[in-house]
């Protein structure tokens, strides 16, 4: 059936991108329906799996493994070893020195060296408890500090080196020099660790696992198992959190799942206690950093020379690209004349680090951000005075690997706007007046920038596919590779193929991720899930509708012009009809309405060996103003006041973007002040439950709390209806807080740089404030 003509659909502005639309699983969330792996109904016979392992040995070799008592729990349907492995044992992403079952030696402190396969979640921990491990006692290596000196790497060094930083250190008017540790953190999703795996036939596996890489999934499943990898299917709706954690350390427990359901022929399930999760996974890297850097009288920098020694943990993992990142990150926003930039990957008897929200890079943008506030505080200059001086510009806008900085304006612009919006200046005044009233009280205020590059730095993992159906009554069936983690990247990718249809959000189906559908993914990371699978499923959706109007204009003898998609309906000239109709008539007329889209990221060219290329396809960047209070007599601290302005190009979903940058400006100072990770000094972690380890709260989020979006014309480059990644960036906005509390502790003294060690907890403050008094005083 036909209907009028509304003209409204020929020139309509956007309907669903740019609008502030909600979560598409908000109301599931907040009313306890959205299905997580745990909720998932059981299979009859369901089986539960419990890692087993040394808890009185750190490193060693293994003397003895003695599991009968563990076998003989009633209720106990199996145990697996190593020896159980059909495949190859190995969980690792790419490197083969990640055991999932260790073999000879335990090489950290919660190993896992065998499995337990019970009736019952309970039965199997108790039973698990059973197991007596003797091991010959080796000393662990457990700082970057002792790894450094007894020169044990994962990974060979790697340096940006540009001019000649000696030559320019000499050559300055001014030098100056530190070090400082730069802690790691605990991912804390409020999800662990869960995977269920169930037998198919032919030796098949289809493997529930909540994961940021599903097919990494099936490719370490069938690895393990000894079979091909199109035997193996990995699916995943959503996760409850995953912040890196779930990229790469999934694999293990999913593994150990498949493992059980191939001994025993049942559905098998592995869901780890958070004590166990996180002793057992990996952190982000914790850092020493030392660090020279040669500036004129103006506070310009003329050289700097950093070292970054990263505790990477047992096995390389991530430390690759989690290393690099560090380094691309270390000018923060600052151009360096002549810089050398180097990074030891250390081995360390630890869990094995990982990939953790911005990747790196937050790390390399704290020690360059120390570096400006001791150029500031030397000279007696305000920290944002230096900051604006160095600032990649017109003339100085390449970066220490050698790709231009292009958008440097905006970077400028939105600086600029921060500090009038904030009212910096006037707040500097308040802090130092403060200060001079108050002896036991002070203040501090920053303002720091953000300049994150956006792309995977291993080229080939920009790339993603989706799969889209048009279905006959109108309906829209979704699936990509890219995983939700409550960062609502679904939503978005939805909003795109609903603008592409013309069709209404309800239309939309979205499905789960499952490597049967769309194959060869690469990990949701890097600040990139939307860019790449909302710009697959555009692709795939414009094809479909591209066929669709090909036929139309075959059955009413019209041009391209006359069709038009909006609200559900398609205008063909002065007729509309709904888009079920159409899609009818299109399947009667055997036209396919199905599409695999495709999208590789244009323009990557890093080449990692001859240190070239460009490694981004282009920047996000943002701003954060945050003033802190700290008490000197027991160094707690209160986050007084932040204003955020943040870079997200013309915004997919407003609503959605600032979520990310008020939750990743929480993570970042959670990071920076309250999250420690202690192992003692056995090499046993003491951090390992909300009991021992401290994250942000609702308290601790400041009482004036500013967010607001840049307006920005857009990004540049060919994106996602010119929007930018909104992921990691916002993490990064912390080092405002951080910087904050230096500027209070630095007023303690002029002239004095604080020796402040990130997080910088009460302790960490005393300590700083501690070290002031004595050079005040000298003893």
């Amino acid at each position: 059936m036909t209907a009028p003509l509304d003209r409204e659909h020929v020139t309509a502005p956007l309907k669903h991108i740019r609008k502030p639309l909600p979560h598409d699983s908000a109301i599931k969330h907040v009313s306890g329906t959205a299905t997580y792996i745990d909720d998932i109904v059981e299979p009859v016979g369901t089986l539960h799996v419990v890692p087993g392992w040394a808890r009185h040995a750190v490193r060693g070799r293994l003397l003895s493994v003695e599991l009968n008592a563990v076998r003989a729990t009633p209720g106990v349907v199996a145990v697996l070893t190593s020896g159980d492995v059909p495949g190859t044992n190995d969980c690792s992403s790419a490197f083969g020195d990640d055991p999932v079952l260790a073999e000879e030696e335990i090489f950290f402190f919660g190993q896992v060296v065998f499995a337990v396969v019970a009736e019952s979640r309970e039965i199997a921990r108790k039973a698990a408890l059973k197991a007596k491990i003797k091991v010959a006692p080796i000393t662990p290596i457990l700082t970057p500090e002792d790894a450094d000196h007894a020169d044990t790497t994962v990974l060979p060094d790697y340096q940006f080196r540009r001019g000649s930083p000696e030559t320019g250190l000499q050559a300055s008017e001014n030098v100056l020099s530190g070090s400082m540790f730069i802690g790691g953190q605990e991912h804390f999703y409020l999800e662990g660790q869960v995977a269920m795996a169930i037998p198919q036939e032919d030796g098949g596996m289809f493997v529930h696992s909540s994961t940021q890489h599903p097919t990494e999934i099936q490719h370490t499943v069938a690895k393990v198992l000894g079979v091909p990898d199109a035997a193996i299917t990995a699916e995943i709706r959503r996760m409850g959190g995953g912040f890196g954690g779930k990229e790469s350390q999934a694999n293990q427990w999913a593994a150990l799942a498949a493992l059980a359901a191939r001994k025993t022929g049942r559905t098998c399930k592995m869901r780890l206690d958070r004590d166990d999760d996180m002793i057992m996974t990996g952190k982000r890297h914790d850092f020493k950093v030392n660090w020279q850097v040669g500036h004129d009288a103006s506070g310009r920098i003329r050289a700097t020379d950093l070292e970054f020694l990263a505790r990477c943990g047992y096995s390389a993992d991530l430390s690759l690209g989690v290393n690099d990142r560090t380094m691309f990150h270390a000018d923060s926003s600052y151009f360096y004349p002549d810089t050398l930039i180097r990074s030891r990957r250390l081995r360390t008897d630890t869990c094995s680090n990982t990939a953790f929200r911005g990747f790196g890079g937050p790390q390399g943008m704290l020690a360059a951000e120390r570096m400006i506030d001791a150029i500031a505080i030397h000279l007696g200059k305000d920290p944002l005075e230096i900051r604006k001086l160095n600032f990649y510009d017109g003339e100085r806008n390449v970066t220490p690997y050698g790709m231009p900085v292009e958008e440097y304006e905006v970077m400028h612009d939105l600086i600029s706007r921060l500090e009038v919006g904030s009212d910096y200046w006037v707040r500097r005044e308040e802090v130092t007046a403060f200060n001079a009233a108050n002896a036991v009280l002070k203040k501090g205020i920053a303002l720091t920038p953000v300049k994150f590059g956006i792309s995977f730095t291993l080229k080939h993992l920009n790339q993603a596919g989706a799969l889209v159906h048009l279905y006959t009554d109108g309906s829209v069936h979704l699936n990509h590779g890219g995983t939700e983690m409550g960062q609502g990247l679904y939503q978005k990718v939805a909003q795109v193929v609903a603008e592409e249809f013309g069709v209404t959000m309800d239309k939309v189906i979205i499905t789960a991720t499952n490597t049967s559908k769309v194959p060869n993914t690469g990990p949701t990371a890097a600040s990139s899930g939307t860019d790449l699978n909302a710009m697959a499923a555009k692709i795939a959706a414009k094809e479909i509708k591209t066929r669709l109007v090909t036929f139309l204009c075959e059955q009413h003898q019209c041009g391209e012009e006359a069709i038009h998609f909006g609200d559900n309906k398609v205008l063909i000239g002065d007729k509309s009809f709904p888009l079920s109709e159409i899609a009818k008539q299109a399947h009667v007329g055997r036209i396919q309405m199905s599409h695999a889209g495709f999208y590789a990221t244009p323009g990557i060219t890093w080449d990692r060996d001859s240190v070239s290329g460009r490694p981004f396809y282009y920047f996000a960047f943002g701003g954060a103003c945050s003033e802190v209070t700290i008490d000197t007599m027991t160094g707690e601290m209160t986050v007084d006041r932040v204003d955020i302005l943040h870079d997200v190009g013309h915004s997919l979903n407003p609503a959605i973007d600032i979520g990310q940058i008020e939750g990743g400006f929480v993570q970042g100072m959670g990071w920076l002040t309250t999250e420690e990770l202690v192992w003692d000094e056995e090499g046993r972690l003491r951090t390992h439950a909300p009991s021992t380890y401290k994250i942000p709260t609702a308290s601790d989020l400041p009482a004036d709390f500013n967010v607001q979006l840049y307006e920005s014309t857009g990004n540049p480059e060919d994106t996602v209806y010119r929007s930018k990644a909104v992921g990691e960036p916002p993490v990064m906005l912390a080092n405002s807080v951080f910087c904050a509390i230096t500027d209070a502790v630095a007023s303690l003294i002029p002239g004095e740089v604080p020796n402040l060690n990130a997080p910088a907890t009460p302790e960490a403050i005393m300590k700083a404030v501690q070290d002031m008094r004595r050079r005040k005083v000298p003893s």
